[in-house]
C-alpha cells in the first residue's frame, strides 16, 4: 500500500480534464469544422504515443507492452478553426478472451463511428498479417482513409516508399505519411491533413477540453500504466484497475482509493513484491505522476486483490467501459 503524499500544486482543473491546462482559443475567422478520427492499427504500431504527441499533452498511457489501451479515449486537439476529435482504439488482434473481444470490438467500432479512419502502420514490423487483416477490414468501410507509417526515423527512407506502395496497392488511402511521434516529424503535415478533412460543424467539446477520460478513470489508468512498467511476464495482461473512491479534501487535495485485481496468487505476490517493495514504487509513481496531471496534492492508496476469472466477467467490462461481445 502506498502512503500518501506531503507534496502538491494548486487546483486549477476545468471540468473533467485530466491535465487542468487551459488551451488556447481556436483561430478567429472561417468556419468551425468539427470531426472525429478513428486512430487504429496493430498492437504497438505507436497509436497512444501518436495520440499524446498530437494533443500536445498525455491524454492516453504508453507503455512499451502490447495491448496497453484497452477502450476508446477521445483527445480533442484544436487546429485552426478545426477540432479535431482523435478516438485512441485498442490494437486489433486475434481475441481468446472476452476481455480481448470487447477491446476488438472497440476499436473496429472507433472506426465505424469516425468521420475518418487513420491506420498507423509500424514501419519497422512492415506488411504482417495483422495488417493485412486490418486492411481487409477497413476496406469493407466507407469512411476516408489516411495512412501513417510510424517509427519512420528508425528505418532508411527507401524502405518506407516500398512499403507505402504496397499498402496503398491494397487499399488505396486518401493521403499517405510517414512521421516519428516522438520526434514530432511529418506532425505538422499531419494535423494540417485531419483538419482540412474535418467535416464543417459546430465543435463537440468546449475548445478547452483535453480529454472525455473521467478522473476516476484517470487514476485507474496511470496505476495500470505502472503495473505494466513495472511487471513482467503474465502479470501486466492479467491486471486490471478500479477506482474505488474519491475524496475531495478541505484543503484541496483529494485522496483516491484504487484496487488491482489479478487472476492468480502468484500475481498478486509479483505485484506486491518482497516486503511490498514493488507495490509501493508502483503507488509512488502513480500519485507523481496524477500530481502533474491534476495539478494538486494527491494520497493514493494501492490494495492488491486476486479474482480469477475478471476477464470474462460482464461486470469488470462495464467498470472498463467496454461492451460486452457476448
Amino acid at each position: 500500500m502506498s502512503g500518501p503524499s506531503d507534496d502538491g500544486a494548486s487546483d486549477d482543473r476545468r471540468g473533467d480534464s485530466p491535465e487542468g491546462l487551459h488551451r488556447p482559443r481556436a483561430a478567429e475567422g472561417g468556419e468551425p469544422r468539427c470531426g472525429l478520427v478513428a486512430v487504429v492499427g496493430a498492437p504497438n504500431a505507436g497509436k497512444s504515443t501518436l495520440v499524446n504527441a498530437l494533443a500536445g499533452t498525455k491524454v492516453t498511457i504508453v507503455s512499451p507492452k502490447p495491448q496497453t489501451t484497452r477502450f476508446r479515449i477521445r483527445a480533442v486537439v484544436m487546429h485552426g478553426t478545426s477540432q479535431i476529435v482523435l478516438v485512441d482504439t485498442p490494437g486489433i488482434f486475434a481475441p481468446r478472451r472476452r476481455l480481448d473481444r470487447a477491446m476488438v470490438n472497440a476499436a473496429w467500432g472507433g472506426a465505424q463511428d469516425a468521420d475518418l479512419t487513420l491506420l498507423l502502420v509500424d514501419a519497422r514490423a512492415g506488411l504482417k498479417d495483422d495488417v493485412r487483416a486490418i486492411v481487409e477490414g477497413l476496406a469493407k468501410s466507407k469512411r476516408p482513409l489516411m495512412l501513417a507509417l510510424t517509427k519512420a526515423d528508425l528505418i532508411p527512407r527507401e524502405r518506407l516508399l516500398p512499403l507505402a506502395k504496397e499498402l496503398n496497392d491494397l487499399l488505396p488511402f486518401r493521403e499517405t505519411f510517414m512521421i516519428s511521434a516522438l520526434k514530432g516529424d511529418g506532425l505538422d503535415r499531419l494535423l494540417d491533413a485531419l483538419a482540412a478533412a474535418m467535416p464543417a460543424g459546430p465543435y463537440l467539446f468546449p475548445e478547452d477540453d483535453l480529454s472525455d477520460l473521467p478522473q476516476r478513470m484517470l487514476a485507474a489508468e496511470i496505476v495500470r500504466e505502472q503495473v505494466l512498467r513495472q511487471t513482467h511476464e503474465e502479470v501486466p495482461h492479467h491486471a486490471t484497475v478500479e477506482t474505488e473512491q474519491w475524496e475531495e479534501r478541505k484543503d484541496g487535495s483529494a485522496r483516491i482509493d484504487v484496487t488491482i485485481y489479478v487472476s492468480r496468487a502468484s500475481q498478486k505476490a509479483i505485484l506486491i513484491g518482497d516486503k511490498g517493495a514493488r507495490i509501493r514504487e508502483i503507488g509512488q509513481r502513480a500519485r507523481a505522476e496524477l500530481e502533474k496531471l491534476l495539478e494538486r496534492r494527491i494520497h493514493l492508496f494501492l490494495n492488491v486483490k486476486e479474482r480469477a476469472g475478471w476477464d470474462e466477467e460482464r461486470g469488470r467490462l462495464r467498470a472498463l467501459g467496454l461492451d460486452d461481445p457476448g
